[in-house]
Order: structure tokens, then C-alpha cells, then sequence
């Protein structure tokens, strides 16, 4: 037996005797899998190991979800687009540019083609939030951003990159969802609006109180030379809106709930930005 204890255990993903073992301790009957090796530059670098963890990992768990009768929810990308006309809906035709893209979108071929019929894949992008129980030094772009914008840091932010910024509680919502309602097949999860990386940073700085003046704008080109990104990518969730109920909160209000997470930003009742 499985020891469990404070809500959750390792799991290898690429073990299948671990997947195995632990489908049959906890007997889900539904499995959200957010496994994945998410870094761009990495998965251009080591792609046999970026194909084991986002695609033999990700058919495993399909057979195994199978084999158990649960509703598998796979998470996916906008990254699975070239960014060449985006924002994109779940009916245009993916094409990927870089490792990761093109394993994700392996990995979601993998699921729709096999035998389980129950499940769900989400794709988002540009997840933004303050997340209990990351590792530590897992950031995310907010989170990134209030590090080093409060300690006086500059940093440098790509102004030619297009996404639809997605809070990470919306994201949560979603999940619960679609396991709640048992809703399957294809939808895009993700923020209201289109903005650059950085436009975000900027409405970020001023409603938190940071300095603008560091955010450096440089191209995506300049800031990540190793693996090519979709530079015009982000979602449109209008299936999601009109099947599932989602909602997603509006940027400014997101940014503020962030900010009293993180005890940075106006105080309550308090107007951001200057």
C-alpha cells in the first residue's frame, strides 16, 4: 500500500509500475494530470526526455484511466499554435513550433485516438497567480515579476509576444468544472484579454506601486535566442463560456486579489496604478 499522509505523494509519472500501483491504492475516478516539462529551452534541448515525461507519461495515464474508469483531465497550451493569428479557437489547426508545442499536441493526440472515452482537455496559457504548495523557486509571471520589481531589479519583458494572461484560481474553476459536470472533449481556458507580455508587466508595476522604468522591452527573439516561440498565441474561451459556464475574472481584478495574496499593492478599497 501507498503511504499517504498531508494530502498528497510523489508519483513519477515516467514509472509505470508507479502510475499502476497508485491508480490501484487510490482508485480515482477522476485523475487531473498537470505532470509536465513545461520550459521551452529545456524540452528544445533534451527531446527524448520531454517526449517521456509530456507524451509516453501522458498515453500511460490514458490506458491506466481506462483500465479504472476515471474521466482523465489533461492540461495543454496555446503553445500547440504557430502564433501567426491568434487569439485562436479550439477548431483552428495546431501547429507548433518549438519541442514543447509539438509534444503537447502529441500528447493530446494520444488521449483523443485512444481507447478512454471520458476525457477533458484543457488547453490555457500564461497561468498568473500565487499557488500553495509549488516547489520553491517555481515561479510564474506575476509572481516573477513581484520579485524582482520589489527588490529594485530590472527586467526585461517581450513587447512583440501576445497571450491571453490566465489567473490560476479560473483555471482551478475549470477543472472542477468539468470533473463536477463531467464535460468531455476540447476546451480553452484562459483571461478576457489580448494583451503583450509587456503590457501585462506594465499593468502589473502600476498597480502594485513598483517603478515601470524597470521593465526593459526587448523582443522574444533577444530574450529567448535558444527556442523559437508563438508570438501571436492566447485563447478564445467563447465554448468553454457557453458549455461549461466559465467566467473568466477581469485582468485588473485578478492582478488585485493577487496583490492582497501576496500583501503588496494598494490596501483594500485602495486604487491601483498611477
Amino acid at each position: 500500500m501507498t503511504e499517504f499522509s498531508g494530502g498528497w505523494i510523489p508519483l513519477d509519472v515516467t514509472d509505470a509500475r508507479a502510475v499502476h500501483r497508485v491508480m490501484l491504492d487510490f482508485a480515482p475516478t477522476a485523475v487531473v494530470h498537470l505532470a509536465a516539462m513545461s520550459k521551452v529551452e529545456p524540452c528544445e534541448q533534451q527531446r527524448e526526455a520531454c517526449w517521456a515525461v509530456n507524451v509516453h507519461a501522458t498515453e500511460r495515464l490514458a490506458r491506466a484511466c481506462h483500465r479504472q474508469g476515471a474521466h482523465l483531465v489533461f492540461l495543454s497550451t496555446d503553445f500547440v499554435f504557430d502564433g501567426s493569428a491568434g487569439p485562436y479557437a479550439e477548431t483552428d489547426l495546431p501547429a507548433p513550433i518549438n519541442a514543447y508545442g509539438r509534444s503537447k499536441l502529441a500528447a493530446e493526440n494520444a488521449i483523443h485516438g485512444s481507447a478512454l472515452s471520458a476525457w477533458t482537455t484543457l488547453r490555457t496559457t500564461l497561468g498568473f497567480g500565487d499557488v500553495v504548495g509549488y516547489p520553491e523557486g517555481r515561479l510564474n509571471l506575476a509572481t516573477f515579476l513581484v520579485r524582482e520589481l520589489s527588490a529594485g531589479r530590472e527586467v526585461r519583458v517581450t513587447s512583440d509576444q501576445y497571450r491571453t494572461p490566465t489567473y490560476i484560481p479560473d483555471l482551478a474553476e475549470a477543472i472542477a468544472l468539468v470533473i463536477r459536470d463531467r464535460q468531455h472533449g476540447l476546451y480553452h481556458i484562459a483571461g478576457q484579454e489580448y494583451v503583450s507580455t509587456r503590457a501585462f508587466a506594465e499593468r502589473l508595476a502600476d498597480r502594485y506601486g513598483y517603478d515601470r522604468s524597470l521593465l526593459r522591452p526587448v523582443t522574444t527573439d533577444e530574450l529567448h535566442p535558444g527556442a523559437p516561440r508563438p508570438l501571436r498565441a492566447g485563447l478564445v474561451t467563447l465554448r468553454a463560456q457557453t458549455e461549461l459556464g466559465f467566467r473568466a475574472t477581469p485582468l485588473d481584478d485578478a492582478l488585485d486579489q493577487l496583490g492582497r495574496q501576496l500583501g503588496v499593492g494598494p490596501p483594500a478599497g485602495g486604487s491601483g496604478g498611477r
